[in-house]
């Protein structure tokens, strides 16, 4: 395919003066913990050489801490000598020998850490580490400057092209900036002119160290989002002084992890932050870079072409598609694996310990271990229904060489992910069954809609092999009344748009009963917040006039629910506790702002006219509501399974009709990627 200038902005190379960057694309830094693991180096060489050869124009790697006491866990090794820099060699070589750029960004976590030796600028606990900081005194300040300095070298000895210095997110040097965090009295506190100097001393010591012809990018917290933060005449002010300090580039950082704002989960709208980098525009002469939920190259043409940045970071799509500034360039967007913002298996793997993946691409940090090679041997291979299992399998088998039938009962691909696609703030799940379909075209599988295979059927076509992802069904409640009018379950009300009435009781809070509960609790007369930036800032208080530091309103001011929900579940204890690490409290904030009434403990009796009938621990309560909704989980659909076996068919579950435990469209798709390389 020929080349296009359908994003010119985004294609456009950058000047740096010293050296020229291909394209206006930063991967953003991501820690996946191959970083700690051992016999990852060779695994994250592989997974930066990847997205090299997909054209990115610059990758920034996760986070090395620059001395023992920056590092996040009491595992991992700092990058503070000779011995440890000679094993980044291997990354840096991979990425350049497929004519890529690459900076390590330098972070040290300061109070964020999850030890007890934990350090700060003052003596503070953050609310995300269980463990309280130690100030440092200033002669540890100093120190702290050179291990930054030596880090640098280190990396520059590694042959990096450049370091990011980590001075947003709530991280140590943003501890030193705001108030908040900073309670000194010596020379590195009090008035802002003295808090900012630390992170400005970082700069001009490491540009001194590294010499013209290294990149420093700085990431700047534009954005603080906690009480307490920066004014932005302050973060002005900073950024001025970060640049001439002999910063080459500014990079946009938005909020601390602490911060009571969703910054990156799949509710933010797309390139809802870039509205606080183009403030900044202007007001320096060196290159900003805009961040957050830029995920695919239209949005990203837009943002620049809005005059809102330089250059765009994107970091999670990079580990959905590693091709998709390749696929930009070759005018194939639609060809795009697309970023959900679900953090399944990259944020939450890295908050628990796990190396991170990616759910809608499950070779992302495992490209040398699951492998797609072609096929030697071309089978004839059934795929029985087209959800997210299904539809990975159909393609992967097919892009290997196989030939693939895929049947699928309903008129449509998808599965379950037509039911995500219209909860609100879900919208993106639609951008992996559009990625499905092209790849099913691509690939030349024979899909087969509005066909329910049948077991004779199947064995007349004399597959070599069968694959079942024929999914779940909705699980039914043992309880009186169940038939009754008012009792639907969450497939009527999500995928057969049956009407519900104002006043709801949802039966089950895991994850499919906060989505439905999110899903009634959205005034259908107004787009989703997750369209629209001004509203999303209004429903989640910031305060885009940025009136004072932190730039937060004086609290949410979400849209009413349009319906009075209860949200009930049999046991004890808080609702979502199972849900996502990093995205379960933007549910259960949500659902509070909405005023979703949430009871625990609850035993149900039966469905009546008169409503729900329930027992709260001892307490016998009747819910008078319209509509009782049932998402109590489900069960899987594998009646084929026993007659294929039976007369020696090869026959493979994978997904929900394997394991219904929890909907789990990570652990599916793995599974259906991982069986299609190997058939």
């Amino acid at each position: 395919m020929g080349t296009t200038t359908a994003y010119p902005k985004l294609l456009e190379p950058l000047d740096l003066g010293f050296t020229t960057l291909k394209n206006r694309v930063l991967m953003g830094s991501m820690h996946t913990m191959l970083e700690d693991i051992d016999g990852g180096i060779p695994r994250l060489a592989a997974f930066y050489a990847q997205r090299a050869k997909g054209q990115v124009g610059l990758i920034v790697t996760g986070g090395v801490a620059p001395s023992k006491q920056g590092l996040a866990l009491p595992v991992g090794h700092p990058l503070d000598n000779e011995a440890e820099a000679e094993k980044h060699k291997e990354v840096t070589k991979a990425v350049h020998d497929e004519g890529g750029k690459i900076c390590m960004q330098i972070l040290h976590v300061g109070r964020y850490g999850y030890t007890p030796e934990n350090v700060s600028a003052s003596n503070t606990k953050a609310p995300i580490s269980p463990f309280p900081a130690r100030e440092l005194n200033s002669e540890e300040v100093e120190q702290t400057i050179q291990d930054y300095v030596h880090c640098a070298k280190m990396a520059q000895y590694a042959n990096y092209d450049g370091v990011e210095v980590m001075g947003s997110e709530g991280y140590l040097i943003n501890q030193f900036i705001a108030k908040k965090t900073n309670l000194r009295t010596d020379e590195w506190g009090g008035e802002y002119e003295n808090r900012i100097k630390f992170p400005i001393e970082i700069i001009r010591r490491t540009r001194e160290a590294v010499g013209e012809n290294f990149i420093i990018i700085y990431r700047l917290s534009m954005l603080d989002l906690v009480e307490g933060g920066s004014t932005w005449e302050e973060v002005v002010q900073l950024a001025k002084a970060i640049e001439a300090a002999g910063a080459t580039i500014i990079n946009t950082g938005i909020g601390w992890h602490e911060s009571r704002v969703p910054t990156i989960g799949t509710v933010v709208p797309k390139a809802g932050f870039a509205w606080v980098t183009k403030k900044m525009m202007g007001e320096v002469n060196i290159p900003l870079i805009t961040t957050n939920r830029i995920n695919m190259p239209d949005v990203a043409e837009k943002v620049l072409a809005e005059g809102n940045a330089d250059m765009v970071s994107m970091a999670r799509p990079f580990l959905a598609d590693p091709d998709l500034v390749l696929k930009s360039i070759e005018g194939r967007p639609e060809e795009i694996n697309t970023c959900i913002a679900c953090n399944q298996a990259c944020l939450d793997h890295t908050f628990t310990m796990q190396v991170s993946s990616c759910i809608v691409n499950p070779r992302a940090c495992h490209e040398t271990i699951l492998v797609h090679e072609p096929t030697t041997q071309a089978k004839k291979i059934a795929v029985v229904g087209a959800g997210p299992a299904g539809l990975e399998a159909a393609t992967v088998a097919a892009k290997r060489g196989h030939q693939v039938v895929l049947f699928e009962e309903k008129q449509e691909i998808g599965g379950q992910f037509n039911m995500a696609k219209v909860i609100p703030g879900k919208e993106e799940y639609g951008q992996t069954i559009r990625y499905y379909d092209n790849m099913l075209k691509k690939h030349g599988v024979d899909l087969r809609l509005n066909t329910r295979a049948e077991e004779a059927d199947l064995l007349a076509q004399k597959f070599d092999e069968i694959i079942l992802a024929t999914g779940v069904t909705p699980r039914t409640l043992e309880m009186e009344g169940i038939d009754h009018p008012k009792v639907l379950n969450y497939v009527d009300v999500l995928y057969k748009n049956k009407t519900v009435g104002d006043k709801v009781a949802i039966v089950g809070a895991g994850g499919i009963g906060f989505d439905m509960a999110e899903y009634l609790a959205h005034d259908m007369s107004h787009e989703s917040v997750s369209l629209n930036t001004e509203n999303y800032m209004k429903e989640w208080g910031v305060d885009m006039s940025y009136a004072k530091g932190g730039a937060l309103a004086e609290g949410p001011q979400p849209l009413a629910s349009p319906r009075e929900i209860y949200l009930l579940k049999r046991s004890k204890g808080k609702h979502g506790k199972n849900l996502g690490k990093t995205t379960g409290w933007i549910h259960r904030s949500s659902l509070a702002m909405k005023e979703v009434k949430m009871l625990a403990d609850v035993s149900y009796e039966k469905v009546d006219d008169q409503g729900l009938h329930i027992k709260v621990g001892e307490e016998q309560q009747i819910l008078d509501v319209d509509h009782v909704i049932i998402c109590a989980g489900q069960v899987s659909l594998k009646e084929l399974e026993a007659g294929l076996s039976s007369v020696g068919q090869n026959v493979h579950l994978i997904g929900g009709a394997n394991i219904a435990a929890q909907l789990d469209a990570k652990m599916a798709i793995k599974e259906a990627s991982e069986l299609a390389a190997k058939l």
